[in-house]
Protein backbone atom coordinates (compact mmCIF):
# COMPACT_ATOMS: atom_id res chain seq x y z
CA UNK A 1 0.00 0.00 0.00
CA UNK A 2 2.77 2.39 0.98
CA UNK A 3 4.67 1.50 -2.15
CA UNK A 4 1.60 2.14 -4.31
CA UNK A 5 1.02 5.48 -2.57
CA UNK A 6 4.64 6.48 -3.09
CA UNK A 7 4.41 5.42 -6.73
CA UNK A 8 1.23 7.45 -7.25
CA UNK A 9 2.81 10.47 -5.58
CA UNK A 10 5.85 10.17 -7.83
CA UNK A 11 3.64 9.96 -10.89
CA UNK A 12 1.64 13.01 -9.76
CA UNK A 13 4.87 14.92 -9.03
CA UNK A 14 6.25 14.08 -12.46
CA UNK A 15 2.93 15.07 -14.06
CA UNK A 16 2.94 18.36 -12.20
CA UNK A 17 6.54 19.07 -13.25
CA UNK A 18 5.69 18.26 -16.84
CA UNK A 19 2.65 20.54 -16.64
CA UNK A 20 4.71 23.34 -15.16
CA UNK A 21 7.32 22.88 -17.88
CA UNK A 22 4.71 22.91 -20.63
CA UNK A 23 2.98 25.97 -19.20
CA UNK A 24 6.32 27.73 -18.77
CA UNK A 25 7.31 26.84 -22.34
CA UNK A 26 4.08 28.13 -23.84
CA UNK A 27 4.20 31.25 -21.68
CA UNK A 28 7.75 31.96 -22.80
CA UNK A 29 6.76 31.26 -26.40
CA UNK A 30 3.87 33.71 -26.17
CA UNK A 31 6.14 36.36 -24.62
CA UNK A 32 8.79 35.84 -27.31
CA UNK A 33 6.20 35.98 -30.07
CA UNK A 34 4.86 39.19 -28.58
CA UNK A 35 8.37 40.66 -28.51
CA UNK A 36 8.98 39.61 -32.11
CA UNK A 37 5.67 41.13 -33.20
CA UNK A 38 6.53 44.36 -31.36
CA UNK A 39 9.98 44.51 -32.97
CA UNK A 40 8.54 43.65 -36.37
CA UNK A 41 5.91 46.38 -36.02
CA UNK A 42 8.62 48.82 -35.00
CA UNK A 43 10.80 47.93 -37.97
CA UNK A 44 7.86 48.13 -40.37
CA UNK A 45 6.96 51.57 -39.00
CA UNK A 46 10.58 52.70 -39.25
CA UNK A 47 10.83 51.41 -42.83
CA UNK A 48 7.58 53.19 -43.72
CA UNK A 49 8.92 56.41 -42.20
CA UNK A 50 12.18 56.10 -44.17
CA UNK A 51 10.29 55.34 -47.38
CA UNK A 52 8.01 58.31 -46.75
CA UNK A 53 11.01 60.62 -46.24
CA UNK A 54 12.66 59.31 -49.40
CA UNK A 55 9.45 59.73 -51.40
CA UNK A 56 8.94 63.27 -50.15
CA UNK A 57 12.58 64.17 -50.80
CA UNK A 58 12.39 62.80 -54.33
CA UNK A 59 9.05 64.44 -55.01
CA UNK A 60 10.11 67.93 -53.92
CA UNK A 61 13.53 67.69 -55.52
CA UNK A 62 12.14 66.56 -58.87
CA UNK A 63 9.44 69.24 -58.90
CA UNK A 64 12.06 71.90 -58.20
CA UNK A 65 14.36 70.46 -60.87
CA UNK A 66 11.62 70.50 -63.50
CA UNK A 67 10.93 74.18 -62.88
CA UNK A 68 14.65 74.99 -62.79
CA UNK A 69 15.33 73.14 -66.05
CA UNK A 70 12.45 75.01 -67.65
CA UNK A 71 13.87 78.31 -66.37
CA UNK A 72 17.26 77.50 -67.88
CA UNK A 73 15.80 76.54 -71.26
CA UNK A 74 13.58 79.62 -71.45
CA UNK A 75 16.54 81.82 -70.51
CA UNK A 76 18.46 80.40 -73.47
CA UNK A 77 15.58 81.33 -75.76
CA UNK A 78 15.72 84.85 -74.31
CA UNK A 79 19.47 84.94 -74.99
CA UNK A 80 18.82 83.92 -78.59
CA UNK A 81 16.52 86.88 -79.20
CA UNK A 82 18.79 89.22 -77.25
CA UNK A 83 21.83 88.21 -79.32
CA UNK A 84 19.84 88.72 -82.52
CA UNK A 85 18.96 92.24 -81.39
CA UNK A 86 22.62 92.98 -80.64
CA UNK A 87 23.83 91.59 -83.98
CA UNK A 88 21.49 93.71 -86.09
CA UNK A 89 22.17 96.81 -84.03
CA UNK A 90 23.22 100.17 -85.45
CA UNK A 91 24.80 101.02 -87.96
CA UNK A 92 22.57 98.71 -90.03
CA UNK A 93 19.66 100.69 -88.64
CA UNK A 94 17.20 97.79 -88.64
CA UNK A 95 15.42 99.25 -85.65
CA UNK A 96 12.13 97.39 -86.00
CA UNK A 97 13.93 94.05 -85.95
CA UNK A 98 15.84 95.16 -82.87
CA UNK A 99 12.60 96.23 -81.21
CA UNK A 100 10.90 92.92 -82.10
CA UNK A 101 13.76 90.79 -80.84
CA UNK A 102 14.07 92.84 -77.65
CA UNK A 103 10.36 92.41 -77.01
CA UNK A 104 10.65 88.63 -77.44
CA UNK A 105 13.74 88.51 -75.22
CA UNK A 106 12.04 90.48 -72.46
CA UNK A 107 9.07 88.13 -72.48
CA UNK A 108 11.30 85.05 -72.20
CA UNK A 109 13.45 86.57 -69.45
CA UNK A 110 10.38 87.38 -67.36
CA UNK A 111 9.07 83.82 -67.65
CA UNK A 112 12.49 82.39 -66.85
CA UNK A 113 12.80 84.68 -63.84
CA UNK A 114 9.47 83.42 -62.52
CA UNK A 115 10.44 79.77 -63.03
CA UNK A 116 13.69 80.24 -61.12
CA UNK A 117 11.75 81.81 -58.25
CA UNK A 118 9.18 78.99 -58.26
CA UNK A 119 11.85 76.29 -58.03
CA UNK A 120 13.34 77.50 -54.73
CA UNK A 121 10.54 76.48 -52.30
CA UNK A 122 10.75 72.89 -53.55
CA UNK A 123 14.48 72.60 -52.84
CA UNK A 124 14.00 74.19 -49.43
CA UNK A 125 11.21 71.69 -48.67
CA UNK A 126 13.37 68.76 -49.85
CA UNK A 127 15.98 69.67 -47.22
CA UNK A 128 13.49 68.84 -44.46
CA UNK A 129 13.34 65.22 -45.64
CA UNK A 130 17.01 64.30 -45.39
CA UNK A 131 19.61 64.22 -42.64
CA UNK A 132 22.51 63.80 -45.04
CA UNK A 133 24.73 66.92 -44.76
CA UNK A 134 26.11 66.54 -48.29
CA UNK A 135 22.58 66.52 -49.72
CA UNK A 136 21.60 69.52 -47.63
CA UNK A 137 24.68 71.35 -48.89
CA UNK A 138 23.88 70.44 -52.50
CA UNK A 139 20.33 71.71 -52.10
CA UNK A 140 21.76 74.99 -50.82
CA UNK A 141 23.63 75.22 -54.13
CA UNK A 142 20.37 74.68 -56.01
CA UNK A 143 18.75 77.52 -54.07
CA UNK A 144 21.77 79.76 -54.67
CA UNK A 145 21.69 78.90 -58.38
CA UNK A 146 18.00 79.80 -58.54
CA UNK A 147 18.77 83.14 -56.86
CA UNK A 148 21.54 83.78 -59.37
CA UNK A 149 19.21 82.84 -62.22
CA UNK A 150 16.64 85.33 -60.96
CA UNK A 151 19.28 88.06 -60.84
CA UNK A 152 20.72 87.63 -64.32
CA UNK A 153 17.35 87.20 -66.03
CA UNK A 154 16.15 90.40 -64.40
CA UNK A 155 19.31 92.24 -65.47
CA UNK A 156 18.93 90.99 -69.02
CA UNK A 157 15.26 91.98 -69.03
CA UNK A 158 16.22 95.54 -68.05
CA UNK A 159 19.08 95.61 -70.57
CA UNK A 160 16.77 94.48 -73.37
CA UNK A 161 14.30 97.16 -72.34
CA UNK A 162 16.92 99.93 -72.59
CA UNK A 163 18.05 98.56 -75.95
CA UNK A 164 14.45 98.60 -77.15
CA UNK A 165 13.91 102.19 -75.96
CA UNK A 166 17.18 103.28 -77.57
CA UNK A 167 16.11 101.72 -80.86
CA UNK A 168 12.76 103.47 -80.71
CA UNK A 169 14.47 106.82 -80.12
CA UNK A 170 16.97 106.26 -82.92
CA UNK A 171 14.17 105.33 -85.29
CA UNK A 172 12.65 108.74 -84.49
CA UNK A 173 15.98 110.56 -84.78
CA UNK A 174 16.32 111.26 -81.03
CA UNK A 175 20.04 110.57 -80.84
CA UNK A 176 20.57 112.32 -77.49
CA UNK A 177 17.93 110.24 -75.73
CA UNK A 178 19.23 107.11 -77.41
CA UNK A 179 22.76 107.83 -76.22
CA UNK A 180 21.58 108.18 -72.61
CA UNK A 181 19.61 104.94 -72.84
CA UNK A 182 22.56 103.09 -74.36
CA UNK A 183 24.78 104.23 -71.51
CA UNK A 184 22.36 102.61 -69.07
CA UNK A 185 22.26 99.54 -71.29
CA UNK A 186 26.06 99.27 -71.12
CA UNK A 187 26.03 99.59 -67.31
CA UNK A 188 23.48 96.79 -66.99
CA UNK A 189 25.45 94.57 -69.36
CA UNK A 190 28.55 95.14 -67.25
CA UNK A 191 26.69 94.02 -64.12
CA UNK A 192 25.32 91.07 -66.04
CA UNK A 193 28.81 89.94 -67.09
CA UNK A 194 29.94 90.08 -63.46
CA UNK A 195 27.00 88.04 -62.20
CA UNK A 196 27.17 85.56 -65.07
CA UNK A 197 30.38 84.14 -63.59
CA UNK A 198 28.58 83.32 -60.34
CA UNK A 199 25.68 81.79 -62.26
CA UNK A 200 28.02 79.52 -64.22
CA UNK A 201 29.87 78.46 -61.06
CA UNK A 202 26.66 77.29 -59.40
CA UNK A 203 25.53 75.69 -62.66
CA UNK A 204 28.72 73.61 -62.80
CA UNK A 205 28.29 72.59 -59.16
CA UNK A 206 24.74 71.30 -59.56
CA UNK A 207 25.31 69.78 -63.00
CA UNK A 208 28.08 67.56 -61.61
CA UNK A 209 26.26 66.52 -58.43
CA UNK A 210 24.40 63.22 -58.50
CA UNK A 211 21.64 62.49 -56.02
CA UNK A 212 20.10 59.10 -55.20
CA UNK A 213 23.42 57.28 -54.73
CA UNK A 214 22.92 56.46 -51.06
CA UNK A 215 20.45 56.53 -48.19
CA UNK A 216 19.35 60.17 -47.93
CA UNK A 217 18.18 59.73 -44.32
CA UNK A 218 21.58 58.54 -43.07
CA UNK A 219 24.03 61.22 -41.94
CA UNK A 220 27.60 60.91 -43.20
CA UNK A 221 30.54 60.28 -40.90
Amino acid sequence: MAREFTKNMLIMLVAIMIGVFVITYFAADIINRSKIETLTTGYVTEIKDINSMNENFTNYFLQGSVKMDSAREIREVGNYYFDLAARIWYPQGEYQKVIGNCTNAMSQYLISNLKFAESKPYFIAAKTFTENPSYKGALDYYVAFANSGENITLLRYEAAKYLLYASENLSLGNVENATFLLENFSILESHYDEMLGEYNEYKDLIDHYIFFEEDRTKPEG
